[in-house]
């Protein structure tokens, strides 16, 4: 019977040991709009296609709540932004700027892009079939009916 005591008490610690948060509404409409705007462009680093607003992980509602603090105290959504890049890097904007570290982000697909039309213009070019071979084409088809008519004959 101690055991299962025991057991219990581990379980129930344990339980609140790994409680999350609970996410803190705020009555002002102003405050919640903010939230939900700076929300949108920020990205959620656990799930990494979701913005804050949209994730349900822990450390969104994590991030949210801390928004909501930022914006008690009266602070910008340039300077929440910038609480957020420079805690979590570039990584956590959707729309990350333009600079060294974030250049093949916003050069990449163009260059994939165009690598990608490189190939198919090199392969189609191989493929058609060269002014040359359509003068050949015709020449064989000459000597076939050459032959057929000289099978007509003996």
């Amino acid at each position: 019977m101690r055991l299962f005591a025991v057991a219990l008490l581990l379980l129930a610690v344990h339980g609140l040991a790994f409680a999350q948060a609970e996410e803190v509404a705020n009555p002002d409409p102003a405050v919640e709009q903010r939230l939900k705007d700076l929300g949108e462009e920020l990205r959620c680093l656990v799930c990494q296609n979701q913005t804050i607003a949209d994730s349900n992980a822990p450390l969104a509602l994590d991030l949210r709540n801390q928004i909501r603090v930022q914006v008690k105290q009266g602070k910008s959504d340039d300077e929440i932004r910038a609480y957020m890049t420079e805690r979590y890097g570039d990584f956590v904007l959707y729309k990350p700027p333009f600079k060294a570290t974030t250049a093949v982000l916003w050069i990449g697909p163009f260059a994939l892009v165009g690598v990608g039309a490189l190939v198919m213009w090199l392969v189609v070019r191989r493929r058609s079939p060269a002014p040359a071979d359509a003068d050949g084409k015709r020449k064989r088809r000459e000597d076939i009916a050459a032959l057929l008519e000289e099978e007509k004959d003996p």
